[in-house]
């Protein structure tokens, strides 16, 4: 399949800017449309894989079909990777990413601003209603809030994922982590040749990783 010289740009910067060293886990959150809206913000500071932890019997085994308007064709460049077990979800996300902190309201939390997200790290947003598990917290490596001024110390899932997350870019963009070059990067090669397989084949969204067996044999290939 032909690809324009415009297209062909647009598969280098978009290879070369991916993050490969920073990620989001999202424990049991259960409206799609939060969801959407955070792989939409993973997509546009260049996350490339997104884990969805479903700890709870009544979320495991939903369909994630999310329509065009919920994700803003996201879904074609994020990878969703899916577990049950939040042990075999920290023990391959440890195997990628040095870090796993957890956002929740407590006194020994630090700052969101405090934190350096520079680093390699997997950043861990809970259920809408009840938050990150008790399990979870334990097992982080740490733990963050996001400062407010409020009434109210909550904000809506996705919007505090995006505030972290473009919080992020800003001290990525500071430490010059986004590079731009006329020719695809050595790290970003497998990234883009990933993205021209799926011009080539017309591919409209990354596959969802259903097992953990699957996942775990992917990694290790």
């Amino acid at each position: 399949m032909k690809i324009s010289a415009e297209r062909h740009r647009k598969y280098i910067d978009l290879a070369n800017f991916r993050q490969q060293n920073i990620t989001v886990i999202l424990e049991n959150i259960f409206d799609t449309h939060n969801i959407g809206a955070i792989l939409r913000s993973c997509d546009a500071i260049g996350i490339s894989d997104v884990f969805i932890l479903y700890t709870d019997p009544q979320l495991q085994g939903r369909d994630f079909v999310m329509g065009k308007r919920t994700t803003a064709g996201t879904r074609k460049w994020v990878q969703v990777h899916y577990f049950e077990d939040l042990d075999q979800c920290f023990t391959y996300v440890r195997s990628i990413y040095k870090k796993i902190y957890t956002t929740h309201l407590s006194d020994d939390g630090q700052s969101l601003y405090d934190m350096d997200l520079t680093q390699s790290c997997a950043l861990l947003f809970g259920n809408e209603g009840s938050g990150v598990s008790v399990e979870a917290l334990s097992k982080a490596d740490g733990n963050f809030s996001i400062p407010q001024m409020g009434m109210v110390e909550s904000l809506n899932v996705s919007v505090a994922c995006a505030v972290t997350l473009f919080e992020g870019l800003r001290q990525r963009s500071e430490k010059g982590m986004y590079t731009q070059s006329e020719e695809v990067l050595p790290q970003a090669r497998p990234i883009y040749d990933k993205y021209m397989d799926m011009h080539a084949t017309k591919i409209r969204e990354m596959p969802i990783i259903n097992h953990v067996e699957t996942d775990i044999k992917k990694h290790q290939d």
